[in-house]
């Protein structure tokens, strides 16, 4: 069965169908759970870099070696 997903007008639609009450809750609901998805995002970046180091694969050297990688 395909999924079908809301456009960003259907769902501005929806929340504006809500009691106030519960648009209000979704005010602070919202930017948490953004939040905590930055959060796993960073953790996973993190925890890859540290793989990455712990094998051996990083690099190191200097602002300007870095430009110099970029520039090539």
């Amino acid at each position: 069965m395909a999924t079908r997903h809301m456009t960003f007008q259907e769902a501005l639609e929806t929340i504006e169908s809500l009691p106030e009450d519960q648009q209000e809750n979704l005010i602070d609901i919202v930017p948490r759970r953004l939040l905590a998805q930055r959060r796993e995002q960073l953790a996973s970046t993190i925890s890859e870099a540290k793989n990455v180091y712990a094998q051996g694969a990083a690099k190191s050297g200097t602002v300007k070696d870095l430009m110099g990688e970029i520039a090539e």
